[in-house]
C-alpha cells in the first residue's frame, strides 16, 4: 500500500489533483479542504488511500494525515463510499464532524450531498465510539487562507464544478454559488463560503 506521495502539483481540476512524482503523474481525488490549499507548481506531500476495483484504481489524497484517518474511518460505515466520505470532509472540518457526531446533530450531517436522515443516523451510531479515540484539541491544517489561484472569469464555473463533483445537483450548486459569489473573486473562496453557508 502506498501511504503517501511526494511531488509537485502539475494540474488542478476540482476535486482532482495531478501530482508529478519523479515524472509520473498521479490523479488524486481530494476533499476541498485539501484542494483549496494547493497551487500549481507547489511541492507537497499527500497522504493517500488507494481504492482498487475491478474497473479502476483510484487514489484519494489528504494534506493532513488525520484527515486520511477520518476518511478511512468513514469508509468503514455501511453505505458510505469514497465519494460520500469526500463530501463529508469537504463540507465539515474534522473538529466540526467530531462535534456533530458527539452531539448527535443529524440536521448538520444531512446537509452533506447524498447523506439522508437514515445514513446520518447510522453515521452517528457507528462513529460515536470510533471518534472517542480522536482528540478535538488537535487542530487540523487551517484552510482559511487559500493559496490556489483562478482567473476571475473561471472562478464561478470552477466552484460550481467542484460542488457538483461532490454530489450537489447543478441547480443546488448554482443556488449556493449565487448567494456568495458577489463577495469573492477566487473559486476556492467561493467554494468555502458556499459550504459555510450550509452550516448557518
Amino acid at each position: 500500500m502506498i501511504g503517501c506521495l511526494i511531488g509537485e502539483v502539475f494540474a488542478l481540476e476540482a476535486p482532482t489533483v495531478l501530482l508529478n512524482v519523479n515524472g509520473v503523474g498521479y490523479e488524486i481525488d481530494t476533499p476541498l479542504s485539501t484542494f483549496c490549499q494547493l497551487q500549481k507548481g507547489q511541492k507537497v506531500t499527500l497522504w493517500t488511500h488507494l481504492v482498487v476495483r475491478e474497473d479502476a484504481q483510484q487514489f484519494y489524497g489528504f494534506i493532513d494525515a488525520q484527515e486520511k484517518i477520518i476518511f478511512r474511518t468513514l469508509l468503514k460505515v455501511n453505505g458510505v463510499g469514497p465519494k460520500m466520505a469526500l463530501g463529508i470532509l469537504s463540507t465539515l472540518s474534522i473538529d466540526m464532524l467530531i462535534h456533530t457526531v458527539e452531539n448527535g446533530d443529524v440536521k448538520t450531517l444531512v446537509k452533506v450531498p447524498g447523506v439522508g436522515t437514515k445514513t446520518a443516523e447510522r453515521l452517528m451510531i457507528e462513529l460515536r465510539d470510533r471518534f472517542k479515540a480522536f482528540s478535538t484539541n488537535s487542530t487540523p491544517n487551517n484552510s482559511t487562507s487559500t493559496q490556489i489561484q483562478f482567473t476571475a472569469n473561471s472562478a464561478v464555473a470552477e466552484a460550481e464544478a467542484a460542488l457538483q463533483s461532490l454530489g450537489y445537483k447543478p441547480l443546488e450548486a448554482q443556488k449556493l454559488i449565487q448567494s456568495v459569489k458577489a463577495d469573492f473573486t477566487e473559486a476556492s473562496d467561493i467554494i468555502r463560503a458556499a459550504l459555510k453557508s450550509l452550516n448557518k
